[in-house]
């Protein structure tokens, strides 16, 4: 056996170093990441690992920033990059230079892992929803400023109902979309004029391509934001974590201008039709309380023939008191008379006679006082009575008279007047002349 040449460590170490950085100068290595922090330089270190063993590995600050997807804890990657080694220390590490996503599968399990962690904080809650207004004045939409997006949107809003739109234009793919975004919403929440809405929309695209949606800080700004948002990002079958915690998920960004602004005509159509229904409701209000008063005035005297009335009972009253005085004063006339011819004294007893006679006719006009006040307090409450049931009354609670112009005849009924007639309308505090349409 041949005697083995003598070295250094550095000598080996060295050469160690040559051997490996030549044959290894590049590689594409599968693994998982492990270990990842990023320190105040903006270097990246991680550790690729598989069932049983671990690799060191490094990616600088320049090739990290501007990587689309950034890698996380636990992502199943493939590194492109080279091995260097570090002959002071006996070690050797990965350098990157390029990140590849192992598959669909292992950005879906990073997806899911986000979204379960941001619904545990209560991001995705109903109760934290937001109404959307019925008719905006003033629409914000994030969105690229490029594109059939922005046109579709404008297009369908002016259609359907003619909007302002305020248009805050950003990336929605790539290393600075996210930021943007996110920066976007915040913005229009710091505006003095505020949207009454903010749609964010993009087209359709892969999953990496709508990557910046599903990214933690533009979720926790649409959920932060005081403004209602619409998602609308990609088509029907897209989901990305932005359309768990807005306050309404559009299947397109057409769809979004739909769902955010209604159809002028059929407003004008609603309210036409409410407003009809409110005239006909107050017409059969007060035709139902004309019928009212008409009934209770047909069941009450007029106030003249009432007071008649009772002016007639109190001279039958006097009628029959005066009658009484008459038999009073002729009974004590015949009774003078009979007992004149025994009293020894005539002019005593008819001084007594007398005495008696004027206490009966005190009796006599206190009765008839009473009698007459009693009739004076049931005539004026047959006049308040009346009063309370007058048409002055009716017209101080809101109702009012409406009269022809031709005739003065009062209309009870709208088929007694014409388009373009004259009316009057009489209400507590004076009259007013109308003309119907």
């Amino acid at each position: 056996m041949d005697k083995a040449t003598e070295l250094t460590v550095s000598q080996i170490s060295s050469l160690i170093k040559r051997n490996i950085e030549q044959n290894f100068s590049y590689v594409k290595i599968r693994g998982e990441v492990s270990g990842l922090k990023r320190a105040p330089s903006g270097h990246v270190y991680l550790s690729l690992k598989d069932s049983s063993s671990v690799l060191a590995a490094v990616c600088w600050r320049g090739i990290f920033d501007s990587l689309k997807i950034k890698p996380e804890e636990g992502m199943e990657v493939i590194c492109t990059g080279s091995i260097t080694t570090f002959p002071g220390q006996s070690k050797y590490q990965l350098n990157i230079e390029a990140f590849e996503h192992s598959g669909i599968g292992s950005l879906m399990a990073m997806l899911e892992t986000r979204k379960k962690s941001l619904a545990a904080e209560g991001l995705f809650d109903i109760s934290h929803k937001k109404k959307i207004p019925l008719l905006p004045k003033l629409i914000g939409i994030v969105t690229s400023p490029t594109g059939s997006v922005i046109r579709d949107i404008i297009h369908r809003v002016t259609d359907r109902c003619p909007t302002d739109i305020l248009i805050w234009p950003v990336l929605v793919q790539g290393n600075e979309a996210a930021n943007q975004i996110t920066e976007a919403i915040n913005g229009f929440n710091q505006l003095k004029n505020k949207p009454d809405i903010i749609i964010v929309a993009r087209g359709g695209g892969s999953i990496e391509d709508l990557w910046c949606f599903n990214e933690e800080n533009v979720v926790r700004a649409v959920f932060a934001s005081s403004i209602p948002i619409v998602s609308a990002v990609g088509h029907e079958t897209d989901i990305t974590l932005i359309d768990f915690v807005a306050d309404l998920r559009a299947p397109t960004p057409t769809a979004a201008a739909e769902l955010t602004t209604p159809v002028l005509q059929d407003l004008k159509s609603t309210l036409s039709t409410y407003a009809t229904n409110l005239y006909r409701t107050i017409h059969k209000l007060v035709h139902e309380n004309e019928m009212i008063v008409n009934l209770a005035s047909k069941s009450l005297p007029t106030p003249i023939n009432f007071i008649n009335m009772q002016a007639q009972k109190l001279d039958e009253l006097l009628f029959t008191a005066d009658k009484k005085v008459l038999s009073i004063l002729s009974n004590s006339y015949q009774l003078l008379l009979k007992t004149s011819s025994r009293l020894i004294s005539p002019s005593g007893l008819l001084e007594q006679n007398l005495i008696g006679l004027d206490n009966y006719s005190r009796l006599f006009k206190l009765g008839i006082s009473r009698l007459i006040a009693n009739k004076i307090n049931d005539l004026n409450s047959i006049e308040r009575l009346l009063s309370s049931l007058s048409f002055e009354n009716i017209l101080s609670r809101g109702f009012a008279i409406i009269r022809s112009k031709n005739n003065g005849d009062i209309v009870k009924s709208s088929e007694e007047i014409t388009s373009e007639e004259k009316i009057e309308i009489q209400f507590i505090d004076g009259k007013k002349e109308a003309i119907i349409l």
